[in-house]
């Protein structure tokens, strides 16, 4: 069985993403290619889509490419993985409010059920790094980079919380859906893109 990984490369860390699903594919032993993807036609070969972090706004440029959001919505209604990191996690979210200035007009995939804080940690100059458990999906220690992340201020029912820091919530999954607030690809440890595989793979078992 081989599998593909997209990762949606509007803009943020692509190469990262690409690099590090690359290296948890080979880990694992798991037959797949991981590419980048922007079209229709490339999301619709996809078993499991990556959108890594980056300006959330600007990842509004999606929208002007609205065909795919909405092939991107329905393939993973249908049970596709997704994996969304900081960015990506505020696009697969019904709500963001900025911890600045409140609503934002971002299209977002209106998917899973949570409430979001933006730049929850303060802005650029506040990024930092911390150690963190998601034990519910035995990682029981991960390096959290957080630039301007957002931050979960409630879930909707059957959203699992996997992670929390200084008691905001940082991790969260919904079936198929994965959302982080930190950056895994900026580490040398791919722990999360692995268990995002082992989703993939059994979604298509």
């Amino acid at each position: 069985m081989s599998i593909t990984v997209g990762i949606l490369a509007i803009q943020g860390d692509v190469q990262e993403n690409i690099l590090s699903t690359e290296t948890a594919l080979k880990e694992l032993g798991v037959e797949g290619k991981v590419v980048s993807v922007k079209t229709t036609e490339d999301i619709s070969k996809l078993d499991g889509l990556i959108i890594p972090g980056g300006e959330s706004t600007t990842i509004g440029q999606l929208s002007l490419v609205n065909s795919s959001l909405k092939l991107m919505k329905e393939k993973i209604e249908k049970g596709m993985p997704v994996f969304g990191i900081c960015a990506g996690m505020i696009m697969l979210s019904k709500t963001a409010d900025d911890r600045v200035v409140g609503k934002t007009d971002q299209p977002l995939l209106d998917l899973l059920d949570i409430k979001l804080e933006r730049n929850s940690f303060g802005r650029q100059k506040e990024s930092f790094e911390a150690n963190i458990s998601m034990n519910p999906i035995d990682i029981p220690k991960f390096k959290g980079v957080f630039i301007r992340a957002p931050s979960v201020s409630d879930v909707g029912p059957g959203v699992d919380v996997l992670a929390k820091f200084n008691e905001k919530i940082i991790a969260v999954k919904k079936d198929n859906m994965l959302g982080v607030s930190f950056h895994p690809e900026l580490t040398k440890d791919v722990s999360l893109h692995k268990y995002f595989i082992n989703l993939i793979k059994k979604s298509k078992n």
